[in-house]
């Protein structure tokens, strides 16, 4: 059996990475959205209801990436279906 001590190593490097990366992106950019939909209503007011069902949508829809990241990051370091590969 081979010595997989380096691979586990760098796989859970890179989750921890992608991890890092897949939240952080994401968080900007609810920042972002937040900002905008404030400075829009700002400029009209009366637009409030578009304008905040618009931003919930699109924070989910942000948000679900940062979820869609974390599970592919608990594959990788439970589940790593190149792990099984290489012991084969």
């Amino acid at each position: 059996m081979p010595d997989l001590t380096q691979f586990v190593t760098v796989s859970t490097v890179a989750a921890i990475a992608g991890l890092a990366v897949g939240v952080m992106l994401p968080a900007l950019a609810m920042g972002r959205a937040i900002a905008a939909a404030l400075e829009a209503l700002a400029r009209q007011p009366e637009a409030e209801r578009s304008i905040m069902r618009t931003l919930f949508i699109g924070l989910a829809m942000i948000e679900s990436l940062a979820i869609y990241c974390l599970v592919i990051v608990l594959i990788v370091l439970f589940r790593n279906p190149l792990l099984e590969y290489l012991v084969k």
